[in-house]
């Protein structure tokens, strides 16, 4: 059974730090592509980064570029989001995916996902 475990969501005051985990766990996630998504209140879900698990090859929406930096460590099957430098728009739940697809941003070619941490950044 696959599963997708986030961690490390908080309270945060603007211009702050928080790293994300995500544990992944029940399948080889070699050929997969390790995503993370945030969904903001009354807003629809979107892309935020995505990492592929072998090769590393990364990629980075608009918003988060230069701010938010995606990694993984293969040994503890673990994917992060370091965010630096929040803003109040960053506000959100934050979910961790998996998918076959490389690269993607649209949902749907995500076939696993975590159920979701809540990151709040105070102005």
């Amino acid at each position: 059974q696959v599963q997708l475990v986030e961690s490390g969501g908080g309270l945060v005051q603007a211009g702050g730090s928080l790293r994300l985990s995500c544990a992944a766990s029940g399948r080889s996630f070699s050929l997969y592509t390790m995503g993370w998504f945030r969904q903001a209140p009354g807003k629809e879900r979107t892309f935020v980064a995505a990492i592929r698990w072998s090769g590393g090859n990364i990629y980075y929406a608009d918003s988060v570029k230069g701010r938010f930096t995606i990694s993984r460590d293969i040994a503890k099957n673990t994917v992060y989001l370091q965010m630096n430098s929040l803003k109040p728009d960053d506000t959100a739940v934050y979910y961790c995916a998996a998918g076959r697809q490389w690269v993607s941003i649209r949902e749907a070619t995500y076939d696993f996902w975590g159920q979701g941490t809540q990151v709040t950044v105070s102005s």
